[in-house]
């Protein structure tokens, strides 16, 4: 295991469906922005110094699993807890669970890669590609 962050999300009026449940596309935004938080609470420079130093210009999703416990509305504060489960090669899984307080409101687990562009035939169209964690990086992380 490594580190374990906290995320704080204020939940607005606007987060939420017309029966003041969360939304749940708001769940992943709010996962997304904790996996990046991460990152900056380990250290890890932005993405666009990364990309300048490193040729990593971010963390793509590329599966994720959610178990969804309860509901949240507006005004409640959630805590995001994330941290790095495992470490691969190219790749690593991150694992988030949000509280509401002591209540669990929401477990999940996603698949993420370390990401670079590569060169193209089509200089207009650029394409990514899983590059190797830079050891930098885990060293900050672990």
């Amino acid at each position: 295991m490594t580190k374990l962050v906290i995320y704080k999300v204020n939940v607005e009026f606007g987060d939420c469906d017309p029966a003041k449940i969360v939304w749940f596309p708001n769940y992943f935004k709010w996962l997304d922005a904790a996996s990046r938080n991460f990152f900056v609470q380990c250290g890890v420079p932005s993405w666009k110094e990364t990309e300048k130093s490193m040729g990593v210009l971010g963390t793509p999703l590329v599966d994720i699993h959610t178990k969804f416990v309860k509901t949240a509305s507006y005004g409640d504060q959630l805590d995001v807890h994330v941290r790095v489960s495992e470490w691969r090669n190219t790749s690593f899984v991150m694992d988030y669970k949000i509280y509401r307080g002591s209540d669990l409101i929401l477990e999940a687990q996603d698949v993420r890669v370390f990401a670079a562009f590569c060169d193209t035939d089509n200089p207009d169209q650029p394409s990514i590609r899983a590059v190797p964690i830079p050891q930098i990086v885990l060293d900050l992380c672990r």
